[in-house]
């Protein structure tokens, strides 16, 4: 608290001003622990129409916007008082004035804006005063916001038996501190009741802002700091010790402020000062330009005698002679090579532990330069001289025809077909084993034929235990290793945060996290998992990353990458308009080749919407929301279907709304909506239609028309993904390829070629409506649900239904 005004710390007169003066009377008492004070005292209940004032001294506010008035008193029962008829009131009114000066000793009733009207919640008797049973009322009011620079308090007494026992007016602020290694000054709290404060802080002396996380505290209105955002860190050459930098002592160092405390300095260097962010090489040793300080220095071991042993069409075998001075026990060579004849000169290294090694996959006839240097405790040594050895020439392949050597011929053939007969009984073996076996009750899936190279997403619903699914395909953290920092949401399972992942030797990185709130059950808890056990098989940079789980701690984490920009439908409505077409192309081109990736691992995502995709902050959009993989039940977009199940309509293939045919086809169909959503700035998808409108839409062959502005070549592509016969609509493939062509040449956005045999109607494009139902344009628009176009249709010129019907698809 700082206090502005206490009566009860003035040993002397207040001499506030009393109108009139034989009413409001300044006498010295005692308080309640008999302490000498001025008090003020009226008791004019004898008569009649009372109208006392009584004015404090100016009193200035500083800083302050938000003002607190404790008042303390005591008040005598109307009832103990004899002979008074009606006149006594146990009430008084508390009134304020702002001003920037003192208007001097004046008091006008008139200027005064009143605060409240006080009463007492006990009063006393004359028989409480003779033993001196001081029945104290305590009141307190807050007045504000105030802009001026000071104020009067004003007392209004109407007819009561009172005494002001002590007036106290105060603010309240939150004192400075030292946060994270910020300072934070002495805040005034902001001027309403639930109102915070933000307030910078100042990183300490040797201290600096971490990056991009600037420090910030939240000053509340009762005078406590709340919500610490952000820190500072200590510099290079210093490190953290209470709430401030300590210079690194004689014989240490830090090299980043990214390291949280100095180190020794590393073998063979030294360093004389504090404060140091490196060490200097001890004589005689030597460290490279390139080195970090955490290198040890050395000193020469250099391979001199290098021995060409063996050299092929497409290998060298070297060998050599360990070096006389080799500063420590050697535990590993390096040999760098590379094409002597190279302009650029890229190198290659192979590592050997012993005296020799092989250098393969060489080219013939080709000459190559070889240098070799050991490796010891203390670091490098010096690469050696260069060796110039030159591959022997490729021969030529002798050609067997089938008349010069049948049996050969005969053999290799045997062993291809034995080969290809082990596999086909293989695949039959797994396939009916997985086929009797069923997803459900095994301990694992079992793992089907596949190419070499190739990747199959693995539902996690397969796992008999679902947590072991969990820790197969997503990587366990630390809790301590995480920092939440603020709520930016709440998901199905609990809040979803922003924050800061810091592993072990690498440098950290915002993030965002998932939670599970506190009392879930085990299968919230496994359903809030599988996500993670999807995510964590994906690795493409148009689909979100999975950077880890905590599972042995609590809240139960899922920790991803962190979206600048958020949802691409938000994002999107935030900067209407203010994207080139090739820009929105580039976006639709991410999410087609992250949903690509996706389908050619054999995921269906059932869920694909513009909220789903995520955007960082160069724009990229990746592929997101993993927990809708199957049936749908919480989606506020969602309509019950014949199953029970709740799926998004209005971006579902019909053959899923009534089949329940979940495909790469049917994401194909979403992907088109996605498109629609993109090119129309996040415009909701078929506007105000009901579900059931959109699904009867739908089958009859209506389908969304281009957005404003869109080039025809994109909505002939949307078209193309909304084939009512899934066979035809295209593959994420062809989508990619026919993105990539628009963006290579612009000039194709113009022309509508897709990927499909026949052309689609389009919503509102049939054949030639009747209009002999509506009597002007703006009555047919509303009627097709396109009433927002009424100007566009206008400025056109097409005000009549006459022009309306001829209008062409043009």
């Amino acid at each position: 608290l700082v206090i502005l005004l206490d009566s009860k710390a003035q040993q002397t007169e207040l001499e506030w001003i009393s109108y009139p003066p034989n009413g409001w009377e300044e006498i010295s008492g005692l308080d309640e622990n008999y302490t000498p004070i001025r008090t003020y005292q009226v008791c004019q209940v004898m008569e009649p129409n009372q109208n006392n004032w009584l004015r404090t001294n100016w009193i200035e506010k500083g800083n302050a916007q938000r003002i607190f008035v404790e008042l303390k008193f005591t008040l005598r029962d109307c009832n103990s008082l004899p002979g008074v008829v009606g006149t006594c009131k146990e009430t008084f009114n508390l009134y304020y004035q702002e001003t920037d000066s003192e208007v001097g000793r004046s008091l006008r009733e008139n200027q005064y804006v009143k605060i409240d009207t006080i009463a007492a919640d006990e009063s006393f008797t004359q028989g409480d005063l003779g033993e001196r049973k001081m029945k104290l009322n305590t009141e307190v009011r807050i007045i504000g916001p105030l802009s001026r620079r000071g104020f009067y308090l004003a007392f209004q007494d109407v007819g009561a038996c009172i005494a002001l026992v002590s007036v106290k007016v105060y603010y309240k602020k939150c004192w400075s501190i030292i946060e994270n290694l910020a300072t934070f000054p002495d805040t005034v709290t902001g001027s309403e009741f639930s109102s915070l404060v933000e307030v910078e802080g100042a990183c300490v002396s040797d201290a600096e802002e971490e990056a991009d996380n600037s420090p910030k505290m939240h000053c509340s209105a009762e005078g406590e700091w709340l919500v610490p955002i952000g820190k500072c860190i200590c510099k290079a050459g210093f490190h953290q010790k209470g709430d401030a930098c300590e210079p690194c002592g004689r014989g240490f160092y830090k090299s980043s402020s990214q390291d949280l405390q100095c180190s020794r300095c590393p073998a063979h260097s030294f360093n004389d000062r504090e404060g140091s962010w490196r060490c200097d090489c001890d004589d005689g040793y030597y460290r490279a330009l390139s080195d970090p300080p955490s290198v040890a220095c050395t000193t020469p071991s250099q391979v001199s005698e290098v021995i060409k042993e063996k050299v092929q069409q497409r290998s060298i075998q070297l060998s050599w002679q360990e070096p006389q001075q080799p500063n420590g026990v050697i535990t590993e060579y390096e040999i760098k090579y590379y094409e002597k004849d190279q302009k650029d000169r890229v190198y290659s290294t192979v590592r050997s532990k012993s005296t020799s090694a092989t250098v393969n996959n060489l080219k013939p006839s080709t000459a190559y330069v070889f240098q070799i240097r050991a490796f010891t405790e203390a670091g490098y040594g010096t690469f050696g001289p260069r060796l110039e050895i030159t591959t022997q020439e490729e021969a030529t392949a002798a050609i067997v025809s089938s008349e010069q050597n049948p049996v050969i011929i005969i053999a290799v053939v045997a062993v291809a077909g034995t080969i290809i007969l082990v596999f086909m009984v293989f695949g039959f073996i797994i396939g009916r084993r997985y086929a009797l076996a069923g997803p459900i009750g095994l301990s694992a899936p079992v793992s089907l034929l596949k190419f070499p190279g190739t990747k199959t997403y693995i539902d996690p619903e397969t796992y008999e235990d679902p947590n072991r699914a969990v820790h197969q395909f997503a990587k366990e953290l630390d809790a301590s290793c995480i920092k939440i920092e603020r709520v930016i949401g709440a998901g199905e399972f609990g809040e979803v945060c922003s924050g800061r992942l810091k592993l072990p030797g690498k440098r950290d990185m915002s993030v965002a996290i998932k939670t599970l709130k506190v009392g879930y059950t085990e299968k919230q808890r496994r359903d809030f998992l599988c996500e993670a056990s999807v995510m964590g098989q994906f690795d493409h940079p148009n689909v979100v990353h999975l950077e880890g789980v905590v599972t042995r701690g609590k809240p139960v984490m899922i920790v991803i990458e962190y979206m600048e920009n958020g949802s691409l439908d938000g994002f999107l409505r935030k900067h209407d308009g203010q994207f080139t077409v090739i820009q929105l192309v580039g976006m639709l081109r991410g999410i087609a080749a992250g949903m690509r990736y996706l389908s050619d691992m054999g995921y269906v995502h059932r869920d694909l919407a513009a909220r789903n995709i995520l955007v960082n902050s160069n724009l990229v959009c990746k592929v997101s929301d993993f927990g809708l993989s199957r049936v749908i039940d919480d989606d506020p977009e969602a309509v019950y279907t014949t199953t029970g199940g709740k799926i998004p309509v209005r971006w579902t293939a019909p053959e899923a709304i009534q089949y329940r045919k979940f495909t790469s086809a049917s994401d194909v169909w979403s992907y088109g909506v996605v498109m629609w959503e993109v090119m129309s700035y996040g415009e909701r998808p078929y506007w105000d239609m009901s579900n059931q409108d959109v699904i009867k839409a739908i089958e009859e062959g209506y389908r969304l028309p281009a957005p404003m502005d869109c080039p025809p070549g994109l909505h002939q592509l949307m078209l193309d993904c909304w084939q009512k016969d899934r066979a035809e609509r295209p593959k994420f493939d062809q989508i990619v390829s026919i993105l990539d062509k628009m963006i290579r040449n612009p000039n194709t956005l113009k022309t509508p070629v897709g990927t499909c045999t026949r052309p689609i109607s389009p919503l509102l494009d049939q054949s030639t409506p009747d209009f002999t139902a509506f009597r002007s344009v703006g009555e047919w628009l509303e009627a097709i649900k396109m009433e927002r176009y009424r100007d566009n249709f206008t400025a056109a010129g097409y005000g009549s239904l006459e022009s309306v019907a001829r209008m062409s698809i043009e």
